[in-house]
């Protein structure tokens, strides 16, 4: 520890002394400095200090907006849910976006651009008599929607579609509610015009639909005079048809055989044309139509039939008549490709396997061997042009190996020759070896008497 000498002790009571003769020198001055910074320390805390508050107060009104919650004096919430807590974020309903009030949302309903809450009813709007842009006449005013007629390219545009369709479905009614949707104008007469024209690059049956929708149109959409324009102009462009269509001649006379058939034409329609076409194709259409409509004689049965028997739509009846007529006709003339010809004209590629059980039924039935040959060759060409598929030519022996019981009773000799076509169809390819596997056979063999030797019979049931 140290020991202030005297000397010491008087230096710094001079040192005080001087101190304190400066700070009486400036005391004036001081004084005045420290009144002017508490003045302003003690308003900008004052100002701090209120912005603060405010800032709380508003952050307090706006969480318990949002759910009922009442703040004290003290700022602690009514019901004891701190304003920090998780659930009172859970509740908080203010905007997040830093835009808007701090006012609850909406619920989706209300604001700009939208309906409203769900099941919200609006009520029917009154017309304010004392609006000033009231007009007596709006009362009396009735709304529609106007459909503008087709023109030529969006008539085209807006049909087609409809006739190729109705080429896959067959239903005449909804293609007369589609027309009815479409305002045709002055292009009803092109509807037949445009329906004939696609039929005539289609098939049979496809004709055959066509004359159909024709009928059915007539009388509801059409009229008499709209089909006899249609033909009209069908005998005008017959010249263009014929670049498309080398048949389309025959083919239009057979429409307008049919039209007239179906009474959607008038019979003394051809009369009107005699002596005055120079056309040649347009002629042959005429004279296509004048032949058929002498053999019926005014009849409707020839004219029915006028596209021929085919199609998924005729009865199974029908059908098998025809593989049977046509297996026939092939027994007498030998003609693989009329025969092919006609078993596609029938247009029933689900139905094939008829031909395949009735060709090997005759096989069975028949007693030389001319039947089996034909027969053999027949059923060789067609599965080679794809005419018959492999899986339509299983199910045809499938059907002949389940009926040969049956079959047996009227020909003993079935079981054998059922055995040896199936097994020359599979040296030909007709057949796979799992078909042929398939085939049945008789299980009991049949032995001679006893003086043979046990031999076996050469021909075996």
């Amino acid at each position: 520890m140290e020991i202030e000498t005297p000397s010491d002790i008087n230096a710094n009571v001079a040192n005080v002394a001087n101190v304190e003769s400066d700070s009486e020198l400036s005391g004036a001055e001081q004084i005045k400095y420290e009144e002017n910074g508490n003045v302003a320390e003690s308003s900008l805390t004052e100002a701090r200090l209120h912005a603060k508050a405010k800032r709380r107060l508003r952050k307090n009104s706006s969480r318990d907006s949002g759910r009922g919650d009442s703040v004290s004096d003290n700022g602690e919430s009514a019901r004891g849910v701190l304003p920090t807590s998780p659930k009172a974020k859970l509740m908080d309903r203010k905007s997040r976006t830093g835009k808007g009030r701090g006012l609850p949302k909406k619920g989706g309903a209300g604001g700009k651009g939208v309906w409203g809450t769900p099941g919200q009813i609006y009520d029917e709007e009154v017309v304010d008599i004392k609006d000033p842009n009231y007009d007596e006449d709006q009362e009396s005013c009735v709304y529609e929607t106007t459909v503008l007629p087709l023109d030529e390219k969006s008539f085209e545009k807006s049909v087609t579609p409809i006739v190729q369709e109705y080429f896959e479905h067959g239903d005449a009614n909804e293609v007369a509610e589609m027309l009815k949707g479409l305002n045709l104008g002055e292009m009803k007469c092109g509807l037949p015009v445009l329906a004939v024209s696609l039929a005539l690059e289609g098939k049979a049956s496809h004709r055959e639909m066509t004359s159909k929708l024709l009928s059915h149109l007539c009388g509801t959409l059409l009229s008499t005079e709209d089909v006899e324009r249609s033909f009209d102009k069908l005998l005008q462009e017959m010249p263009e048809l014929v670049l498309d269509t080398p048949q389309a001649p025959q083919l239009v006379g057979q429409f307008i055989a049919r039209a007239v058939g179906d009474e959607i034409l008038s019979a003394t329609y051809l009369d009107g044309y005699r002596g005055t076409v120079d056309c040649v194709h347009a002629r042959a259409a005429l004279d296509r139509a004048a032949v058929l409509l002498r053999i019926t004689k005014g009849g409707r049965r020839r004219i029915d039939s006028v596209w021929g028997t085919g199609g998924g739509q005729l009865p199974v009846n029908k059908l098998v008549k025809e593989i049977d007529l046509l297996l026939k006709e092939f027994v007498l003339s030998g003609d693989v490709v009329e025969a092919e010809r006609c078993l596609q004209e029938l247009e029933v590629p689900h139905f094939h396997h008829e031909l395949v059980y009735e060709a090997v039924l005759m096989v069975l039935e028949a007693n030389g061997n001319n039947t089996y040959k034909m027969m053999l060759s027949l059923l060789e060409a067609l599965l080679k042009s794809g005419a018959i598929t492999l899986d339509q030519m299983k199910r045809g022996y499938d059907r002949i190996y389940q009926e040969i019981p049956d079959i047996n009773l009227d020909v003993p000799k079935a079981y054998s020759v059922l055995e040896r076509f199936v097994e020359d169809c599979f040296k030909a390819g007709i057949i796979s070896k799992q078909i042929r596997d398939l085939c049945p056979c008789r299980g009991r063999k049949r032995f001679v008497s006893e003086g043979d030797g046990g031999r076996l019979k050469s021909e075996s049931y």
